[in-house]
């Protein structure tokens, strides 16, 4: 399904969504970055920097409250908001993001207190002449419900399941080849990093990245745990409980694999002891063990690890690196 939009018929369709859904969009702010805030009938930024804060925090969020023991013993649950997420908003990069982490907490043991978030939520993309000054932004051609697609004049929306083409129905309908040449310009894009990601992946397979790589990296990582609780993808956590004066509060709260007590026994032993391997095992998990289990890398693209870490060892630089050195 195809729709035209313009921007009066934008807003109306945010309207229509706010009333069924606690609908988040991109606003500006105050430091000049763009967050997903809820929506007040006015204000967008529906263009601009890429979105600061990864979105599958929305659904996984850094402390998740499970349940309540209270002093008469009774266990309680918290109660659920009254209206399911719609995020508006979201490019290529936070799509896939979420499809990867869908998957993740799908997979058995299924995870109920993730799917109960996400199962009711509405996806809508973002994509086209959206970017710094209006750059053109890859399409998505899936992974949400409806994609809006900035074509400079209007909005094309396009629908891919059954909710998106719901929402969409009373809008008139878009021209096929304005699309056409929009995905057009989308396949034309060709992303460097998205190379060197793929190129380190197949050294790290094929074990040509000695240890002593890893031993230089590894120096210069202050264990702050910034690249993982930036990360779409990262989904480790541990479970808290927090002593209140109602009772007893369990949670389950990120946790990050740079982190020296991330893997340490109850004996004291730590199978990852050292920084060298845990540094090596954050790059591995999303370049070697998520290709083997998933059939893709973990590393979505999204650049968030970079723009984090102060001593620059992201995603991006490692992977630049390892090509350089390394493929011969």
């Amino acid at each position: 399904m195809l729709k035209q939009l313009n921007q009066q018929d934008l807003f109306r369709l945010l309207e229509q969504l706010a009333i069924s859904f606690q609908l988040l969009v991109p606003q500006t702010l105050v430091d000049g970055t763009r967050g997903l805030l809820p929506w007040n009938g006015s204000q967008t930024s529906m263009s601009g920097e890429p979105l600061q804060r990864k979105p599958t925090a929305l659904f996984f969020p850094q402390t998740d409250h499970l349940v309540h023991l209270g002093s008469d013993g009774m266990a309680a649950t918290p109660a659920g908001s009254d209206k399911p997420l719609a995020l508006c908003g979201l490019n290529r990069e936070d799509l896939a993001g979420i499809a990867f982490i869908d998957r993740f907490f799908a997979a058995q043991p299924a995870d109920d207190i993730y799917l109960k978030k996400r199962t009711a939520a509405l996806i809508i993309g973002l994509t086209g002449y959206v970017g710094r000054e209006q750059q053109f932004q890859p399409l998505a051609e899936g992974q949400c419900d409806f994609e809006l697609i900035a074509d400079q004049q209007h909005w094309l929306a396009v629908a891919y399941t059954e909710s998106g083409k719901h929402w969409l129905a009373d809008y008139p309908d878009g021209p096929e080849d304005v699309l056409q040449l929009l995905r057009e310009t989308s396949r034309g894009i060709a992303s460097q990093h998205e190379q060197a990601v793929k190129r380190a992946s197949r050294l790290l397979q094929a074990e040509q990245v000695p240890d002593s790589f890893w031993e230089e990296i590894s120096a210069r990582c202050i264990r702050c745990g910034g690249c993982n609780f930036a990360c779409p993808t990262c989904t480790c956590f541990c479970v808290q409980d927090r002593k209140t004066i109602n009772g007893i509060e369990r949670s389950r709260i990120w946790d990050s694999c740079q982190l020296d007590a991330f893997m340490r026994e109850a004996s004291g032993h730590n199978p990852m002891g050292t920084e060298l391997l845990r540094t090596r095992r954050r790059i591995h998990h999303k370049l070697v063990d998520d290709p083997q289990r998933w059939g893709e890398t973990g590393c979505i693209l999204c650049g968030r690890c970079d723009r984090a870490c102060p001593t620059g060892i992201g995603m991006f630089a490692i992977c630049d690196e390892i090509v350089s050195r390394f493929d011969r």
